[in-house]
């Protein structure tokens, strides 16, 4: 999915139609920070080219970052479930309950470790205040203790990404931790950018810096730096960086200076977007964002492996930070190669999340995570099939739940007044992307009688045959479709001379508001739930994919919790890499040229919910695997050879 960008433009809207140049939202893109700004009816945003320096964001509920990509299904409740406890080959040497009797499902995110201490994340479930980062003293690691919690500002949480690096600066010398800061569903108080606090001592942490990013939004000051998502830290001599998940923007891999910690300093910032993305449609939901990353030094060359969502996983060379240098991606296969082996040919989720090289760097390990273990398969009057993908927070269509009947068309549905009702021969509202966003016109849908809500796309950037993933609040269900998908739904066909393309220019729908389109039948197919591939580092071919049994069963869609993968920790010294699975476990996994095979697991009685994995060398000598629980804390873990 290309990001979606526009320029203020003042012109007149033909409210029945959204123009070529129309845009979803009067708002730039900090609305996610609760900060609107109102616009009057006879403004537009006008579509403009990629990366121009005059374009500003704005927000019509588009999945377009990493920060809406995490779901918490209670998994520890009884309506969810859990698979049942087991183990094999795996030790669990201790466990550290942060909350005791006073639960917090899904309070923690990401783990990390340095010396005699764990350091952990605090997400914004189950409410949203501060988050920050826990410390737990890990000296005995049977018997892990709480130390601090290093609270991050009013308003904002953490989740991806901690991390303790020692630096030897002429600025500064002793450890340094990370953590992002986005801000809380609602909040106008939270903060974006990073915090880098000094636990060279980390009974006594100090903050360095708090909140420090990118400051602009295409240009644009802003008093708060951009949200953030992960960050990773790395040196080169004698100089260090980090590398920051930009919320914000379409250029949203940010490199700062932080050689001297307490005055970082912003040096680039690089969108993969037309490097990594696929042909609209080769990937389930076309979101193309920076979501992960990490950087090792490979035959001298400083490194960075990015997971870039529906755009696969690229490499770039960070030898001149200021100046990163595209190398290689992967593309996700013409079919998914995990259903395939269920005799299902269906389009490859996506989803690039987290990868890490391998001890040789020979390889890397990749998650493509997914929450979602159906998509839809939908089909028009005339037999047509389209594709059609789910929105976020609306009823499921699933085993259980389909939707079918007669559609009506709403136009752009942002005025409620003006939407002709639901009846006995149209229960499914067809609308038109644009002017007004997902939430407002699925929910105007929903008030005037409708059972489901199908969008189809606008002409201009990120439209046309695009498909995007909608992030909607609703009781009904509600699906996303191509523009030409649009048009067959409403007419029968589309035109012969139809055009659309990303400068604005395009067909105009020629049905009134109000009209009949074709009925469409629209239910669920199980494509299974997030795996792990194996790539082959210099190729960046598609080598072999793991995944856990009953995360591609039917059986497990649901009552299970969620069985989707999450994060992979490579071993420094074996072929070996370790694997937090959600709802489905510790996983240990060995790897080589012939592919992947599981060799140890672990789940606790009453089931795990694990987010973060970090292989650490401790200062005894020995080496354990450390797993962050989201409703609890920290596991920690070594592997037994059998």
């Amino acid at each position: 999915m290309w990001r979606v960008v526009a320029a203020i433009w003042l012109t007149l809207v033909d409210i029945g139609h959204a123009t070529p140049d129309a845009e979803e939202h009067f708002a730039m893109r900090a609305t996610i920070t609760g900060t609107t700004f109102a616009v009057t009816a006879a403004l537009l945003l006008g579509a403009a080219p990629a990366h121009a320096h005059d374009e500003v964001w704005v927000d019509d509920s588009t999945m377009d970052s990493g920060k809406e990509t995490h779901n918490h299904h209670a998994q520890h409740s009884e309506e969810e479930g859990h698979l049942p406890a087991s183990s094999e080959n795996v030790d669990l040497i201790g466990n550290l309950d942060l909350f005791g009797d006073e639960e917090q499902p899904g309070r923690v995110a990401d783990v990390s470790a340095y010396g005699n201490y764990a350091y952990l994340t605090a997400f914004w479930e189950p409410e949203c205040d501060r988050g920050g980062v826990y410390i737990a003293d890990i000296s005995d690691p049977a018997s892990p203790e709480f130390v601090s919690l290093v609270p991050s500002h009013r308003g904002t949480f953490s989740g991806e990404g901690s991390q303790v690096i020692h630096l030897e600066t002429k600025y500064f010398s002793g450890e340094v931790l990370a953590f992002q800061n986005e801000i809380c569903p609602g909040e106008t108080k939270g903060i974006g950018g990073i915090t880098l606090v000094d636990v060279t001592d980390p009974t006594k942490p100090k903050k360095l810096v708090e909140g420090f990013g990118d400051f602009t939004v295409n240009g644009k000051a802003q008093t708060t730096s951009n949200e953030t998502h992960s960050v990773r830290m790395w040196t080169d001599g004698d100089k260090a960086y980090a590398v920051l998940v930009d919320d914000e923007e379409d250029t949203d891999v940010d490199i700062l200076d932080i050689t001297n910690p307490s005055k970082p300093k912003l040096i680039s910032e690089t969108s993969l977007d037309a490097d990594t993305a696929q042909a609209p449609g080769a990937v389930h939901g076309d979101a193309v964002f920076l979501h992960d990353m990490v950087v090792e030094e490979i035959d001298g060359v400083q490194t960075m492996l990015a997971s870039y969502w529906d755009g696969g996983y690229a490499k770039l060379n960070v030898d001149d930070p200021a100046n990163p240098v595209f190398i290689a991606d992967t593309d996700f296969a013409a079919a998914d190669p995990v259903r395939a082996e269920f005799g299902e040919t269906i389009s490859p989720e996506g989803n690039a999340h987290q990868a890490e090289f391998t001890n040789d760097k020979e390889f890397f390990i990749a998650t493509d995570e997914d929450f979602d273990p159906y998509r839809v398969t939908a089909t028009m009057e005339d037999g047509t099939e389209f594709t059609a993908v789910q929105g976020s927070d609306v009823t499921q269509i699933d085993a259980d739940t389909s939707l079918a009947g007669g559609t009506r068309y709403l136009g752009l549905a942002c005025d409620a007044a003006s939407i002709p009702p639901a009846d006995d021969t149209a229960s499914v509202a067809v609308i038109e992307r644009g002017v007004c966003d997902f939430v407002v016109k699925v929910q105007n849908a929903e008030a005037a009688g409708y059972a489901g809500v199908i969008v189809f796309n606008r002409t201009g950037v990120d439209g046309c045959d695009s498909l995007v993933s909608m992030l909607v609040d609703a009781d009904i269900p509600a699906v996303f479709v191509s523009r030409t998908d649009g048009f067959r739904i409403l007419t029968g066909e589309v035109p012969a001379d139809y055009t659309c393309d990303a400068s604005g220019a395009g067909t105009l729908i020629p049905t009134a508001v109000g009209a009949s389109g074709q009925d469409v039948d629209i239910s669920a197919v199980f494509d299974g739930w997030g795996y792990v591939h194996l790539y082959d580092a210099s190729t960046m071919q598609d080598l072999d994919q793991y995944y856990v049994p009953e995360s591609q069963d039917p059986a497990h869609a649901s009552g299970s919790g969620d069985l989707s993968v999450h994060e992979v920790a490579t071993d420094p010294d074996e072929n070996l890499v370790y694997i937090s699975y959600y709802a489905a476990g510790f996983r240990v996994v060995s790897y080589g040229p012939d592919g992947m095979e599981e060799v140890g697991h672990f789940i606790d009685e009453g089931g795990n919910n694990f987010w973060g994995v970090e292989v650490h060398e401790h200062p005894n000598g020995q080496k354990y695997v450390l797993a962050s629980d989201r409703d609890s804390g920290v596991y920690i873990f070594q592997y037994n050879a059998p």
